[in-house]
């Protein structure tokens, strides 16, 4: 490899075979000195050269031996050409050594532990990624060691430490006998709360996150799911949750809790629009501390140029088991494809989130009353109501991001009502979607979806809108306008009791957040399953990752329509 430079800078090659020449070309002083020299144009004096060719020689054999080459053979010739001094550096790693043995030591209590003992140091000794017959490398020896280490140290041995460690280096036969030597130090256990940085918030709210309990044995788990459980909260900004793995305190070590409040109050609007409800804004007002007991009351008022709702909530802080209690009262208007709705609901709701981000499961159960006011086209107005009992159940095995490039989203909805309990049709309401994203290429993703759904009923009538099912629009089947496929009547479309839909698509990014995508949708919504026929939907669009969300505009062809329509969504939020 050559590194070149202008003329009078130095100029640096290294023969070496391609396992180790990168490794050279990075770090070798002559070869870094190179660069630089190049980048700014400074000439390099003959004493530099000599002093640069000398240190370069040694750092080589240093930087081999990383590797497991500890008889290697590195030469060096200096001489000048037109562009100035040329050193030329000849490697010849020689054989690589290879591990031989490997001895893991456990010292202190875990030592003497039985059973659970036991799976803990064969835990610690599986994560010694070096194993007999590996080659030796200084990277992979040092990262060993702190893997084992805090196999321990996330356990109840938070003081866990590395005490003795030996790499017996055998140049006869190229081998190294490596030992390593852990003292666990003593078993912690869990003591009290050491809370600071609340002011504005009863510290009862930190205590019912809390899922650690005085003289429970300590994990370092537990630790980051309480952070995690303060974050998520929607009452502080930021939360610190940790030990001080001081052997004194093991019989109750304190968990220090250090948190930073958001403000009690929060006014937020937004902007948005797509071609599914047109322009809409938004605005809500948040107290997170009604009565002094961190209740949260919430005022929303969302206008769009075919939906408008207004809601208030009052939701109560998580609770030691995880859940949320919340209740509600809501009110909202619609005129989408001639279907006219006014509706006033009130729903009590409990709901609880396990897991991280990347792998979650989340269930909330609700009970609701709902009134309707419908009319349809020219057909007259009709009254519905039901008392609901609702379940909905979601799993998410995706990471933070907008645009998650691998994994799933799995949920499912059952709901129902009794004409002998405030409802005026008895049905069973059952909804399921599945989303799956797939990896294609460094910059590319594959989305396949699809949905599911029927009311089980003898009637439609006197079920709620909310209940039944419409398709069609940006996040169904493009091609087609928003929930205009249903049964027509005469000036409208309306809801029935069966949904299904389909779609793949493919996204490709370029170097910045600018992509493109092409896709298929297929769907329909009909009142018996006999009569759902899919019709399908083809089309191209842009795709743009911005900071506040994604920005997605779609030209799609709609087959059974044979109309071309724009779909388009964004939304601001400050």
């Amino acid at each position: 490899m050559i590194c070149a430079g202008p003329a009078r800078a130095l100029t640096v090659e290294i023969d070496a075979p391609d396992l180790v020449r990168e490794l050279l070309t990075q770090h070798l002083e002559a070869a870094r000195a190179a660069r630089l020299g190049e980048a700014i144009g400074e000439e390099l004096g003959e004493t530099e050269v000599a002093r640069l060719r000398v240190s370069s020689l040694e750092s080589a054999r240093e930087l081999l031996a990383t590797e497991g080459y500890f008889s290697p053979r590195v030469e060096s010739a200096l001489s000048r050409d037109a562009a100035g001094p040329l050193l030329r550096f000849s490697v010849t790693p020689g054989p690589r050594t290879r591990v031989r043995a490997v001895d893991l030591a456990f010292v202190g209590a875990l030592a003497e532990a039985e059973d659970d003992g036991r799976r803990l140091r064969a835990r610690s000794e599986r994560q010694f990624v070096l194993r007999p017959g590996m080659p030796f490398r200084q990277a992979d020896w040092d990262a060993s060691k702190q893997a084992a280490l805090r196999v321990l140290q996330s356990s109840q041995y938070s003081a866990a430490r590395l005490v003795d460690s030996q790499a017996r280096i055998d140049p006869d036969t190229q081998s190294a006998d490596l030992a390593v030597t852990l003292d666990s130090g003593p078993a912690f256990f869990f003591g009290k709360l050491q809370i600071e940085g609340t002011r504005r918030y009863p510290q009862s709210i930190i205590d019912k996150l809390d899922p650690t309990r005085p003289g429970q044995p300590f994990r370092q788990q537990q630790l980051l799911d309480f952070q995690m459980a303060l974050e998520d909260s929607g009452y502080y900004s930021r939360a610190s949750v940790r030990v001080d793995p001081d052997p004194a305190l093991a019989a109750a070590v304190p968990i220090r809790v250090e948190v930073e409040e958001r403000p009690e109050k929060l006014f937020s609007v937004g902007i948005g629009a797509s071609t599914d409800t047109g322009a809409r804004v938004q605005a809500s007002w948040l107290h997170r501390n009604v009565r002094d007991r961190g209740l949260r009351l919430k005022l929303d008022a969302r206008l769009e140029e075919t939906r408008q709702n207004g809601a208030i909530e009052l939701a109560w802080p998580r609770n030691r088991a995880g859940y949320d209690n919340s209740i509600g009262l809501q009110l909202k208007q619609e005129d989408i494809e001639g279907q006219d709705t006014l509706s006033k609901l009130v729903v009590a709701k409990r709901s609880r989130i396990r897991g991280v981000h990347s792998n979650q499961i989340e269930v909330t159960q609700s009970l609701q009353y709902q009134t309707e006011a419908q009319r349809v086209g020219a057909v007259p107005q009709f009254d519905n109501r039901a008392l609901t009992a609702n379940l909905a159940w979601t799993r998410r095995r995706l990471g933070r991001g907008f645009y998650p490039r691998s994994g799933d989203v799995l949920s499912a909805q059952i709901g129902g009502a009794s004409e002998v309990l405030l409802s005026d049709t008895s049905f069973l309401r059952l909804l399921g979607r599945y989303t799956r994203y797939f990896s294609a290429g460094d910059n590319g993703r594959l989305i396949l979806r699809g949905e599911l759904g029927g009311v089980l009923a003898e009637t439609r009538d006197g079920i709620p809108t909310d209940f039944l099912f419409r398709a069609g629009g940006d996040n169904s089947v493009r091609g087609y306008a928003y929930q205009s496929l249903g049964r027509d009547l005469s000036g409208g479309v309306a809801s029935v009791r069966y949904l299904v839909t389909g779609s793949a698509e493919y996204n490709h990014f370029f170097a910045n957040n600018w992509g493109w995508a092409v896709f298929v949708d297929a769907g329909d919504a009909a009142d018996s399953p006999a009569r759902l026929s899919p019709v399908f939907g083809y089309g191209i669009g842009a795709r743009y990752r911005s900071p506040v969300g994604p920005i997605n505009l779609d030209l799609a062809y709609g087959e059974a329509s044979e109309e071309v329509r724009l779909h388009f969504s964004l939304g601001v939020s400050f």
